[in-house]
């Protein structure tokens, strides 16, 4: 099965990226020491934007090897078990579905260990933690949403970080805790002391001249490898 590295990681999310220039920027980030690079996937139905497939994945795919990273993959698409296959066979290494965003967790989460990949399953703000009660035991990292999905550049939403610390209780030791929305080298270490491993951030990173500089001032902020 395919993993995303172990330790404490930042994960540059390629949302806020310049596509005009997304090799050049992604390749910034990894020379800086990113090991995971984070694409959200929207479908225009379960959040209104609409952004990439699996065709942007594959694009990575052969980049991001060579740095000895890992692709992301966030699915805020509705019956993501749909898509799960397409996005493994790009390139995927870690696939994280909505539980909001399927009547069958279990089925979805089952394609994506089916299709060889780390399984990240996401909730809201909105949505308590005890939804993932009945599936943490079978996945590999819990992402909370630290802003409504959907959009970068938002604000973090300031009672995130006491929702993680309750995820991280609930949780399973092995489960690793992600976050995204609002990261950056602020709001990081609340997530970091709340028990988060994996930092996802876009604007704070791909909307700076510098986003090699801004990846390693987040990847401080919470002692990152």
């Amino acid at each position: 099965m395919r993993r995303l590295p172990d330790g404490v990681r930042v994960a540059p999310s390629i949302l806020s990226a310049d596509f005009a220039r997304l090799r050049e920027q992604v390749a910034e980030v990894l020379a800086a020491g990113a090991k995971i690079i984070h694409v959200d996937v929207m479908d225009g139905h379960f959040v209104p934007p609409i952004t990439v497939g699996p065709l942007v994945v594959s694009a990575l795919r052969e980049q991001v090897e060579r740095a000895q990273a890992a692709l992301d993959v966030h699915l805020m698409v509705s019956r993501p078990e749909r898509h799960v296959a397409d996005f493994a066979k790009a390139g995927a290494d870690s696939i994280t579905v909505h539980a909001e965003a399927t009547e069958h967790l279990a089925y979805a989460v089952a394609s994506v260990h089916e299709n060889g990949t780390s399984c990240g399953v996401a909730i809201n703000p909105a949505t308590p933690p005890q939804q993932l009660s009945e599936t943490l035991d079978g996945i590999e990292i819990a992402l909370c949403m630290t802003v409504n999905p959907g959009w970068g550049g938002q604000p973090f939403t300031a009672r995130s970080p006491g929702k993680v610390e309750r995820l991280r209780t609930l949780a399973p030791e092995q489960v690793r805790i992600e976050v995204d929305g609002g990261i950056d080298a602020r709001t990081a270490p609340l997530c970091a002391q709340a028990g988060a491993s994996i930092f996802v951030a876009g604007s704070a990173i791909f909307a700076t001249p510098d986003p090699g500089r801004a990846y390693e001032a987040i990847a401080r902020s919470v002692g990152a490898s």
